[in-house]
């Protein structure tokens, strides 16, 4: 890809109506200081990385014109590799810039693909990925049990937008669901961010076998079945979301070392195993189990249990063994917005009992100071 002739062979492949898109190399160098680490905020081992910085680009919400603000620049390795190149971000920018439109989805803003360089810009999310939280790299004690709920559901919702509810019927299998692979903006609402292995169904195709040859999705989030009969089906999105629910419980990414002594695959199997055994709680992150509220005031400790069992049992069902054993993300955003209804309510409760302890306690005050 080099010099012109290289300039406009990627015009043929990103192609042409995309050009409102496009962000020269030259701006995005300035930007990040020819890619200084000081605007670095991840680098993976895979050879891809993610900046912030301010940038001019397209305006979706008034296409005549453009913005300038903070953005997330995801820099593919140069020239690409095995894992992430060209095939992978043109994968990104026909589902991002073909009509995907939600909440918890990125924003496609713009790109880059000139010289060695493969470059996506997209919405910036403040608070880093979920997996640095997990990762114990930020501060995980912000992530109540009440924003940990709210976290998985806007998962979920998008989850279940790009299975069932697409114009044209169309089913998006996202195939790299993980802790990763979600942002957090300033006020930890959640975001999708990743496409590259994703697979676009039409109608006609959406119940067919889809039967891909190679790995799919990051290690500890692949769907077993997928692993053993190359079999695709959107259960496998489920699966992985399942593996991040049970990071999201036990406060730990899935590779943790303590989970890996039990077993190569890391998190699920040892989760699943303590589920059948009775003995889940010992791994549920005990941050989430000594959380005591609002201010600190003592009426209740840890989440409720009913919000808890109702999350722990969804998050079991995301991750059996077979596909057809698993819930559609339809039924899963139904349970997760069910036990965060049992945590509100049990807040709420307790902030009721509080401000009857306050009102017994203020006239015993006011009248032991006369």
């Amino acid at each position: 890809m080099q010099g012109s002739s290289g300039s406009e062979s990627s015009d043929r492949r990103v192609g042409k109506n995309l050009e409102h898109l496009k962000i020269p190399l030259t701006h995005i160098q300035s930007a990040t200081h020819d890619f200084s680490n000081e605007y670095r905020i991840a680098y993976f081992s895979n050879g891809y990385a993610f900046y912030r910085a301010e940038l001019e680009h397209y305006d979706n919400e008034n296409p005549s014109s453009k913005r300038h603000n903070t953005v997330l620049i995801k820099r593919y390795p140069p020239s690409g590799n095995e894992l992430f190149g060209e095939k992978e971000f043109l994968t990104e920018i026909e589902i991002l810039s073909g009509g995907v439109k939600h909440p918890n989805i990125v924003n496609l803003l713009g790109f880059c693909f000139e010289e060695s360089e493969i470059i996506l810009v997209i919405d910036n999310f403040s608070n880093g990925f979920l997996g640095l939280y997990l990762g114990n790299f930020k501060d995980k004690r912000v992530l109540t049990w009440e924003k940990r709920l709210k976290i998985c559901i806007d998962v979920a919702h998008a989850l279940r937008y790009i299975h069932y509810e697409m114009e044209d019927q169309k089913t998006i299998i996202n195939r790299d669901i993980s802790c990763f692979n979600i942002g957090l903006d300033d006020n930890f609402g959640a975001k999708i961010i990743d496409f590259w292995w994703s697979v676009l169904l039409s109608p006609d195709q959406e119940n067919k076998d889809h039967h891909l040859i190679g790995g799919v999705g990051r290690t500890y989030y692949r769907d077993p079945e997928y692993e053993k009969t190359h079999k695709l089906k959107k259960e496998s999105d489920v699966y992985g979301f399942g593996v991040v629910l049970f990071e999201i419980l036990c406060g730990r990414l899935a590779n943790d070392p303590i989970y890996l002594k039990e077993s190569a695959r890391g998190l699920d199997p040892v989760a699943r195993r303590s589920f059948s055994t009775g003995s889940l709680e010992e791994l549920i992150d005990p941050i989430i189990k000594e959380e005591v509220g609002e201010n600190g005031f003592v009426l209740h400790r840890g989440p409720n249990k009913d919000s808890l069992h109702t999350f722990i049992t969804i998050a079991q069902q995301c991750v059996a063994e077979t596909q057809d054993q698993r819930p559609t993300m339809k039924v899963i955003v139904k349970e997760l917005e069910k036990a965060l209804f049992l945590q509100v309510s049990y807040c709420f409760k307790f902030s009721l009992q509080r401000l009857e302890v306050i009102c017994v306690m203020v006239p015993c005050y006011i009248e032991n100071k006369n």
